[in-house]
This record gives structure tokens, C-alpha cells and sequence, in this order.
């Protein structure tokens, strides 16, 4: 009698760790893309801050950075978890596997050169952009997992680009509309899931 509870239990844990194994591999080629492409995105961010801040010395691009920094690991545990393999496979600075992203970079950063402002609006757009970017990935997905880190990355947008424009003043947005720009400058900073 032993050996049958024993065994029961073992077949099933077996089956309920098979059935959360086969949903771990249910992501579509869309949802995939989607964060590969955010893995690398977020990176971008970091790099351009960490850019910025070598430039200017000024905290906030420091701080954000560091915030870029936890945005890439969030979506690292994702590509873990789902096995997909890390489009980053240099760390370094600057240094992006997908093209688009390596072209953005170089134009981000030409654009920082040319003032602090110039970096601080370079800042409030990758904000935006971000937020663009999740939003269609929000679309693509019902999936839990990735639309909880989509939130708590948007989240983190929205605060960031609120420090921006604190530090800017004045901004017109290019990623979203006044509207939403309206809403998340007007409204107050987030605890992105902190209590």
C-alpha cells in the first residue's frame, strides 16, 4: 500500500511537472520575437544612459541605468525560463546583435553629444519608444508571465520618463500621443509593483 501511494504520487508529480513544462513551451514565434527584441531594447536603454552619464556626470542617467540594468534581467528570467537563448552574447557597451538596435544606438548617442538637453530629450524618447514597443508586445500575448514583467517594464518606463521631463521642462513626445503623454506626466510616480 506503501509503495502505491508512494508511486501515485511520484506519477503524479511527474504528469503535473510534464504539464507545466509543456505550457512553459508554448510561446508563438511572435511572443518570442517579441522578447528577443525587448531583451536587446532595454539594453539599449542602459547602454545610452550609461553613455550619457560618462558624458555629463548627472545622476538620473546613473540611476536609470541601473534600472535598465533590472529591465534586462526581468526579461532574462522570461528567455530562461522559456529557453530561448540570449540575443546578447556581447555586453559590452554599444554592442547589439540586431541591426536596427546597433543603428539606433549610434544615432542615440551622436544626438547626446550634443547637449545635455539634447541627452535628456534622447532619455524621455527611449522612454516612450519602450512604452510604444510593450504595448504592441501586450498585444501579441495572453500569456501571464510576460504580460506581468510588460507591466512592471512599462511601469518603470513611465517613472522614467517623468524624471526626464522634470529635468527637460518643456517636451513634445514623438512615440505616443499628447493624450497618454499628458496622462503619465500628470500623474504620480509608481511603485511598478513594490508595496
Amino acid at each position: 500500500m506503501k509503495k502505491f501511494i508512494i508511486l501515485s504520487a511520484l506519477g503524479l508529480s511527474f504528469f503535473a511537472s510534464s504539464e507545466m513544462n509543456e505550457k512553459l513551451v508554448l510561446l508563438t514565434d511572435q511572443e518570442k520575437s517579441d522578447l528577443l527584441f525587448l531583451r536587446e531594447e532595454e539594453k539599449l536603454a542602459r547602454d545610452v544612459y550609461i553613455y550619457s552619464y560618462n558624458k555629463y556626470n548627472m545622476n538620473i542617467f546613473s540611476n536609470i541605468s541601473n534600472s535598465e540594468q533590472h529591465h534586462m534581467s526581468n526579461v532574462l528570467n522570461l528567455l530562461n525560463k522559456y529557453g530561448l537563448a540570449d540575443p546578447i552574447t556581447n555586453n559590452a557597451p554599444g554592442v547589439f546583435s540586431n541591426s536596427e538596435l546597433q543603428t539606433l544606438y549610434n544615432q542615440l548617442t551622436n544626438t547626446c553629444d550634443v547637449s545635455l538637453n539634447k541627452a535628456l530629450e534622447v532619455g524621455a524618447n527611449i522612454e516612450y519608444l519602450d512604452i510604444k514597443d510593450i504595448n504592441k508586445f501586450k498585444s501579441h500575448t495572453s500569456n501571464s508571465d510576460l504580460l506581468d514583467v510588460y507591466d512592471k517594464l512599462t511601469c518603470g518606463s513611465r517613472n522614467h520618463m517623468r524624471a526626464f521631463v522634470r529635468q527637460l521642462g518643456t517636451y513634445k513626445p514623438i512615440y505616443i500621443s499628447q493624450t497618454e503623454f499628458n496622462s503619465i506626466i500628470n500623474s504620480s510616480k509608481e511603485q511598478c509593483g513594490r508595496q
